[in-house]
């Protein structure tokens, strides 16, 4: 395997592969150029032992369901010199009758096949644009024996892309946080502090290409985090035998079903028994003999008690703006919490202890941690995809396993497959992305998320600015205020401001605006031990403090109360109640006579109003727009009007 890393000299792409579906064999590596292994030809179907999962990430569970997908994933090193290997794979399927040349292993009436690019840099949508076009013509040939177009793109991509900057535009092309904040509004800032406490994270969403988009977005607005803080984010170990991955899908469906049977139906069976423990069951079985370590697939951060808050007492008004779990799994949790290591060692998957160390100066210490990172003069990007912390965009059925692995501490991953989100037990978090929704399943953790006032500012100052220039044809997305990459300079400004008030002296009342149980969570995790070991000169010039801190007003008051009634489940079911009650009193005083019908339509225009009032967003740095747009509840996606 010491010869794995040769490729790396000639180029940032390592390999092009194709990955087809055979009918007896399921999904397998078709072509490789150049090889994956040296000593085997273009179209051997073997593959080094660390990229196993490869053929079952680029052709991706249900992928039958569509005409063309698009994934983002990534895979382990295959030695020391290696850091993560980032690859992007299209896919397509086309009618068997249509191929000019149909060889004798084709039985099905489609054929499904994705092409994939291995690459050493993160460039993915700048990848993907050159994919499509060059899959696009590889099927246009309806002849998958022409594999010359395939090598060509490898010469063309390493030519191309050599010498090639992690900097600027490229690597955030098809990332946009506008659309992502158009659809999680002030949610955006509970998953960015979600991922900075290190949790464990799933999105879920179908297809594909929506799943890695929300995800790889979310990390966009972290400085630097993709350009090179992903490094180390794939250090995770495959089971031991392949065998055991194909006698799950055998166990499940049999070959013949692989992908035109979705893995998803086995639990549909299963959900027609009461409760949750059929679903959790069938994972259990579908990932046998990864666990041999007990009850370590229950083992989850323990929950800390959080230091009373010094906000002022109206601005814990219904704080629970976050997705409720139910007690019972509340009550599951607690039992199956346990201690997990600080971290691991990358090669041996041996637990380390990272200790506090003694602190001299502003964020110096007498020895510090290494993060292994790329890093600007502001110590960023923070270390938190390291130490077994891992980051995989889409996560295939047969990796299940890694979210119970004991050497894997937490996780940002993306999932298509019903089977991960009913395993609520193994995530802290679950993001579902077509309903925009944040399911914290722990009320410790729920409490810890809970955005402060200056949050919820901040948050509004975002939605407002995205929102007033949504329909604004010029803008796109690529002007400054409310673009892209002003969001992206808006959530630095807050890491910046996070990070210098972490380091002041007597920081109590600076870091109560960003909530003061969760500075407690950070302040324990690895990103933040690392970054505080070390010394970070240009920090002198930030400005500590919430960029929105400020003293309380009414506007506040209105902001809170709409974010409460908007998205907590308490405010939903007594918004909605109201309202359906208004409606019903309206349509009986009609039957009564159209003067008293005419008093309460009046009526329930002024309750209608007044709930408008509420949900309009407070003016944060400028007068609010006359004519702003009504804000949707993208939970409920209901839309209140008088």
């Amino acid at each position: 395997m010491e010869s794995q890393g040769r490729e790396e000299v000639k180029g940032p792409v390592l390999h092009i592969v194709v990955v087809g579906f055979h009918h007896k064999k399921g999904c397998q590596v078709e072509f490789s150029y150049p090889p994956l292994l040296p000593d085997e030809g273009h179209d051997s179907n073997l593959l080094p032992e660390e990229w196993k999962y490869l053929p079952f990430l680029a052709l991706p569970d249900g992928a039958h369901n569509y005409q063309e997908d698009t994934v983002y994933f990534h895979l382990p090193p295959l030695n020391e010199e290696m850091k993560c290997v980032y690859g992007v794979s299209c896919y397509r399927q086309i009618e068997a009758k249509a191929l000019k040349v149909r060889q004798a292993d084709v039985t099905r009436e489609t054929v499904q096949k994705s092409v994939c690019v291995l690459s050493r840099v993160p460039l993915y949508g700048l990848l993907q644009a050159k994919l499509q076009l060059i899959t696009h013509a590889y099927f246009e040939e309806k002849d998958f024996s022409q594999i010359s177009i395939l090598k060509e793109l490898y010469d063309h991509m390493n030519g191309s892309l050599r010498g090639s900057t992690l900097e600027g535009s490229q690597v955030y092309l098809g990332l946009s946080p506008r659309d992502l904040i158009l659809h999680f509004r002030h949610k955006v800032l509970i998953l960015f502090k979600l991922i900075l406490l290190e949790k464990k994270v799933l999105f879920y969403v179908s297809p594909v290409n929506r799943l890695v988009g929300a995800l790889m977005t979310v990390l966009s607005l972290f400085p630097g985090l993709i350009e090179h803080g992903l490094v180390d984010s794939s250090h995770y170990r495959p089971k031991s035998s392949v065998s055991e991955d194909l006698s799950l899908v055998e166990s499940v469906s049999g070959a013949e079903e692989f992908v035109s049977v979705s893995v998803t139906d086995i639990a549909n069976s299963a959900l027609e028994l009461e409760g949750e423990e059929p679903a959790q069951h069938a994972a259990e079985s579908l990932s046998s003999g990864t666990n041999t370590e007990g009850d370590n697939n229950h083992l989850k951060p323990p929950s800390r008690t959080s230091p009373e808050s010094s906000e002022s007492d109206w601005e814990t008004l219904d704080p629970s703006i976050l997705e409720e779990g139910s007690p019972k799994e509340s009550a599951e949790g607690r039992e199956a919490t346990s201690e997990l290591p600080d971290a691991f060692d990358s090669q041996t998957g041996t637990p380390i202890t990272v200790q506090p160390q003694a602190v001299s100066g502003q964020g110096g210490v007498v020895q510090g941690l290494v993060s292994g990172l790329e890093e600007d003069q502001y110590g960023l990007p923070l270390p938190i995809f390291t130490k077994g912390y891992l980051c995989l965009p889409y996560m295939a059925l047969q990796q299940h396993h890694l979210l119970s692995d004991v050497t894997v501490r937490g996780f940002v991953a993306g999932a298509t497959n019903i089977l991960f989100r009913q395993q609520r037990h193994l995530s802290d978090a679950i993001v579902e992305v077509e309903e925009a929704r944040v399911q914290i399943h722990d009320p410790e953790l729920r409490k810890i998320l809970s955005l402060t006032t200056a949050d919820l500012r901040f948050a509004d100052y975002l939605v407002k600015h995205v929102t007033e220039n949504r329909d604004d044809v010029f803008l796109d997305g690529t002007g400054w205020e409310g673009g892209d990459e002003w969001i992206r300079a808006q959530f630095t400004l807050y890491i910046h401001s996070l990070l210098s008030s972490a380091i002041q002296q007597d920081n109590e009342r600076l870091l109560a605006d960003y909530g003061a149980p969760f500075i407690t969570a950070w302040k324990i995790t690895h990103n933040y031990r690392v970054w505080f070991s070390n010394k970070h000169p240009a920090m002198a010039a930030i400005t500590p403090g919430h960029p929105f801190q400020g003293q309380y007003s009414v506007a506040d008051v209105k902001l809170r109360l709409s974010h409460s009634v908007q998205n907590s489940e308490r405010g939903k079911k007594i918004g909605n109640a109201m309202m359906t009650t208004s409606r019903s009193v309206v349509q009986t005083g009609k039957a009564v006579g159209q003067s008293v019908g005419g008093a309460l339509t009046s009526a329930k225009s002024a309750m209608s109003s007044w709930f408008s009032t509420l949900a309009q967003p407070a003016a944060v740095s400028a007068p609010a727009c006359p004519e702003t747009p009504m804000e949707t509840d993208t939970e409920t996606a209901t839309e209140v009007k008088p």
